[in-house]
């Protein structure tokens, strides 16, 4: 029997930035778990010829942050082939639009198309009916996944094969358990195109706490599913093979994974035969009252972690269904991830009810003295598909911008309560600028130094935050290297500029950019040569790392903002008594 070829091409798609040019790196940031994800279920497909013993999967992945898609091309290439699919992956709600506009071009060479991910599958689970978006994919022959696609990729695959792609596959009300299942892997080709060659992998999904803003609850469940020691192990040594060591766990919360200690004991043990590998999780604001939890992170090679500190104001946390969150508690816990060699990064999130652009930048400021905190990433409150928020605006007839891309956490969709559009986005651009100055980029060197952690790391982490914002106007999250904007990729319905106008002001960008960058890093450079030289830098101190036990409570203006958080400060000053009277 002839042997016939069936092309499956992975693409995750990137999305426009405010120009309508795709971002997009010479070399990204993180490749995306749900990529790697499905590259290891096709792989398994592949490997089990569900397609029959004739039939020869060929899988390409491709991520668009790093990669240019070319639709007729690679729609070329699979009419050669005899068949094939496309699919979209992992599409969040700002990467829609621009998802559908590959996929338009997709369909019209004949191409078959599937799309899946966050936006498709927070819109099903959360909307009583499919948004004008998803009904115009369908009419444009887009077949739509939403779910979890563990033993659901090969019917999508039988049925690409077949001719027969149905209009939805819906399995939103069976999410699959993820134990023994086919382990997320990209190649490594793939993954090399990113800085520092980093990849991505989940040891858990869902998460249990009730955040109002949060889709992932709402798509993966409350209910926290798990991978066992031997899958984490697994994946781990697979890309040890292909010379991949340093990963990022997608886990949105690491620490309420129930197999987080036989995982970080079996990574323990992998590091102490001489294994060298190195990784970044996510976790909660009470993490380091989980016993053993930081100690046993760091000795399995965790070096930096993000967690969801969200806000300093009590009042915005309760309204945001984030009680889990006690700024109480906030720096005694960063000080324990610090003073266990890791680096630390948190989301802080504008335009809660409470906020007003004062207030906003008063608690930056706060975070600043009073807050041993690495790096700080802003986002607007955003009701993004899928999130309870999103789903109480829509029920009650709200204004919510009706253009998808802007859903990117880093513009203003909807009205606040107490700004304008002008004073919130104001007040998102202030806070960047408020944080990275170059004299607190100077402190936090300075901090790590003296909690014996690299200065040089922490400077590298800073001038990624700083040229995101400053340079490219790009949240660091969606950060690379090199930007690239090709010219006609522009966003459809947006005039393409004249060549003679284009690449010369790309030029003159590029060089100027390089140019601020040096300047910037030549400037954290000699300070980190000193705090490298200097025999007192581990003794440098300040309120941020003076411990809880022997700081002021009265004189913290954390505790001092309003009712909710002196009773704040008053629950704080309460517990440090309970330790004095334990040591007594």
């Amino acid at each position: 029997m002839a042997t016939e070829t069936f092309k499956l091409y992975l693409i995750k798609p990137s999305h426009y930035d405010d120009e309508g040019y795709v971002i997009q790196w010479l070399r990204s940031a993180i490749p995306s778990n749900t990529l790697a994800a499905l590259h290891g279920l096709a792989a398994d497909c592949a490997a089990r010829k569900v397609l029959g013993p004739h039939v020869q999967i060929e899988i390409i992945g491709l991520d668009e942050t790093n990669t240019r898609i070319r639709p007729e091309k690679i729609a070329a290439a699979i009419e050669a082939a005899g068949r094939g699919l496309v699919c979209l992956v992992g599409v969040q709600s700002n990467q829609f639009p621009h998802a559908l506009d590959l996929a338009r071009r997709f369909r019209a060479c004949g191409a078959d198309v599937a799309m899946g991910g966050f936006h498709v599958s927070g819109c099903i689970a959360m909307l009583p009916e499919l948004p004008a978006d998803l009904i115009e994919a369908q009419e444009l022959g887009i077949s739509l996944f939403a779910g979890e696609a563990e033993g659901r990729l090969e019917t999508v695959l039988r049925d690409a094969y077949a001719g027969k792609l149905q209009k939805l596959y819906n399995f939103m009300k069976d999410l699959p358990g993820i134990e023994n299942t086919p382990a997320p892997l990209l190649p490594s080709d793939v993954i090399k195109r990113t800085s520092g060659a980093v990849t991505s992998f989940d040891a858990g999904r869902g998460c249990p706490f009730q955040c109002s803003f949060c889709t992932i609850i709402n798509v993966q469940g409350r209910k926290s599913r798990y991978r066992s020691a031997d899958d984490v192990e697994a994946i781990v040594r697979a890309n040890l093979a292909q010379g991949i060591s340093s990963f990022f766990i997608t886990d949105d919360n690491i620490a309420r994974n129930k197999n987080w200690e036989p995982i970080f004991d079996r990574l323990i043990a992998m590091r102490e035969s001489g294994v060298r590998m190195s990784f970044v999780v996510q976790v909660d604001t009470l993490s380091h009252r989980i016993p053993r939890f930081i100690d046993k992170a760091s000795k399995a090679g965790v070096r930096r972690v993000f967690i969801g500190l969200e806000n300093i104001n009590p009042e915005n946390l309760i309204a945001a269904k984030k009680k889990q969150n006690r700024i109480s508690e906030y720096r005694e816990m960063l000080l324990a991830w610090k003073m266990a060699g890791c680096y630390t990064t948190a989301g802080y999130i504008t335009g809660f009810p409470a906020d007003t652009q004062e207030s906003i930048l008063r608690d930056i400021e706060i975070i600043k003295r009073e807050l041993p905190l690495d790096m700080l990433e802003f986002f607007f409150l955003t009701p993004l598909p899928g999130s309870e928020d999103h789903q109480r605006l829509h029920k009650a007839g709200v204004w919510m911008d009706p253009d998808m891309n802007k859903y990117d956490l880093e513009h203003a969709v909807t009205a606040h309560p107490k700004m304008s559009k002008e004073e919130w986005e104001g007040a998102y651009r202030k806070a960047w600028a408020a944080y990275y100055t170059p004299e607190h980029m100077e402190t936090v060197m300075k901090r790590a130094a003296a909690t014996g952690n690299s200065p040089g790391k922490a400077m590298f982490l800073l001038l990624w935050f700083w040229a995101g914002i400053h340079l490219e106007h790009i949240h660091p999250l969606e950060g690379g290297y090199l930007r690239r904007k090709v010219r006609r990729d522009r966003r459809p319905g947006m005039k393409l500029e004249n060549p003679l106008t284009f690449y010369p002001r790309i030029a003159v960008e590029l060089v100027v950019k390089h140019v601020r960058l040096a300047a910037m890093a030549w400037r954290l450079a000699r300070l980190r040569r000193q705090l490298k030289k200097s025999p007192i830098a581990r003794t440098y101190m300040d309120e941020a790392l003076t411990p809880v036990v022997d700081s002021d409570l009265d004189n913290l203006e954390m505790f001092n903002n309003s009712a909710a958080s002196r009773a704040a400060g008053d629950h704080a000053k309460k517990m440090l008594a309970k330790q004095h009277e334990k040591v007594a």
